[in-house]
């Protein structure tokens, strides 16, 4: 991911966290998500002079790569398996 891309994301994500920190999204609909984060999407449209959609596709990508990394990053620290060895109390 280039440095682009991360400025790119991180100011979706700090968008996201501001306009959707008080929502709980699986109550709430994407439709009604997406829609509150239009408005960053429409100015990075104008800053990158991409459309919006390419703008949404573009974060969909960058934040897939970004979790996929993270998971790479946890597994190699924690181990392969998909349930830690986690006492139960």
């Amino acid at each position: 991911m280039t440095n682009e891309d991360l400025v790119f994301l991180k100011k979706i994500n700090d968008f996201a966290e501001k306009e959707l920190g008080d929502i709980d999204p699986q109550k709430t609909h994407v439709s009604e998500q997406l829609e509150r984060l239009r408005p960053i999407m429409q100015e990075l449209a104008m800053e990158y002079k991409m459309n919006v959609e390419d703008v949404f596709i573009r974060y969909m990508d960058l934040a897939s790569e970004a979790n996929a990394a993270a998971d790479a990053e946890f597994r190699s620290k924690y181990g392969e398996d998909d349930v830690m060895d986690l006492p139960i109390n």
